[in-house]
């Protein structure tokens, strides 16, 4: 083979690569994207009947947010999984379950699920949508410090300085709640929006081993409809039962059968297909152009949601009300996932991918 004939083979592979890389990283921004959109739909709904009722008691409210995180992942599970029907993989369903690696999968959903997942509705209703996008972006300094105390792994330090800048963020966002009454359950709902973080780097570490040996996107389908399952048959009634709001949350099901909360269901069915799209954009990033820049671009959701909530409430759909200070501490909370995530050098070199 002529030396020129092996060079235009190996620019050939190379300009492939590149080019496959950049498609990732337009998933990765995808991700990120349509996470923040999702939570601006997400916090709409939850303004809605049945989510909201005069005689709702404080701890209907909460079973309000969990019955609705049940909902999301019921439904985007079921939009991923009639993606996976409709590419020929059905049958990679009943196997993956039969598996161990399937088994992990639904253990890392009670993480993930029911735990995580409900936490953060929760605290949409209590400190609004980027409050809650910005504490949930800490899950990735999260699992590096897991990492550390339960894997024994070592840190470097540049991944030590995005803790410490991701630390220092998460102070500037719950610092100081907006002006107004809005958010009277301020730090509550911030506390939640940590306890969701915490539940999603767990549920991040457990799956990642999991995910190494079946298909990523018959996992997610897997993960998020057994998660609504879950949240919706075991979740809902016991945490009304003992907190003494009885059925409460089954009622709230029924309302959407009613004309009255029809819009508050497509809402959610809406958020549903936007949230199921970033998991699916979020595999698809990190299999195009790496775990690390695929991460990096995803977290990007609590700075993307600053952009939404501002549109939204231009259209009159959405009371939104956020500090200078928080938009700062997103900002520091992102830059600190970048540089635990990755070098930032390496982010842009496509061309090594």
């Amino acid at each position: 083979m002529s030396t020129g004939v092996k060079f235009d083979a190996q620019q050939a592979i190379m300009e492939h690569r590149l080019s496959y890389g950049k498609k990732g990283i337009i998933c990765g921004l995808g991700s990120g994207i349509t996470w923040g959109l999702q939570g601006i739909i997400f916090a709409i709904a939850l303004t809605m009947f049945p989510f909201v009722s005069s005689t709702y008691s404080a701890m209907a409210l909460v079973i309000a947010g969990i019955v609705a995180a049940g909902m999301h992942d019921l439904f985007a599970g079921g939009w991923v999984a009639l993606y996976t029907v409709c590419t020929a993989r059905r049958a990679e369903f009943i196997r993956t379950l039969k598996t161990k690696p399937g088994k992990m999968i639904l253990l890392c959903t009670l993480f993930g699920g029911p735990f995580a997942m409900s936490c953060y509705t929760v605290s949409l209703n209590y400190v609004g949508v980027t409050y809650a996008l910005a504490m949930q972006a800490l899950f990735p300094a999260i699992g590096a410090v897991l990492s550390v105390v339960v894997l024994k792994e070592k840190l470097v330090p540049r991944t030590w300085a995005g803790i410490f800048c991701v630390v220092i963020g998460a102070a500037l966002v719950s610092y100081t709640p907006p002006t107004g009454d809005a958010y009277p359950n301020f730090y509550l709902g911030i506390f939640l929006a940590f306890i969701a973080a915490c539940g999603f780097a767990v549920d991040g570490i457990i799956a990642t081993y999991a995910m190494d040996m079946i298909d990523p996107e018959i996992s997610i389908a897997i993960r998020l409809m057994w998660s609504g399952i879950f949240i919706l048959v075991l979740l809902v009634p016991v945490a009304g039962i003992i907190g003494g709001a009885g059925l409460v949350g089954w009622k709230m099901l029924a309302g959407f059968f009613s004309s009255a909360g029809a819009l508050a269901g497509l809402l959610i069915i809406a958020a549903a297909f936007t949230g199921g799209l970033c998991w699916f954009c979020n595999y698809k990033a990190f299999n195009m152009a790496g775990a690390a820049r695929g991460m990096a671009l995803n977290v990007t959701y609590c700075l993307w949601s600053v952009g939404f909530a501002w549109l939204f409430q231009k259209m009159g759909f959405y009371s939104y009300s956020i500090t200078s200070i928080a938009i700062v501490g997103a900002v520091v909370i992102l830059v600190g996932t970048i540089l635990v995530v990755a070098n930032p050098k390496e982010l842009l070199q496509l061309r090594n991918n």
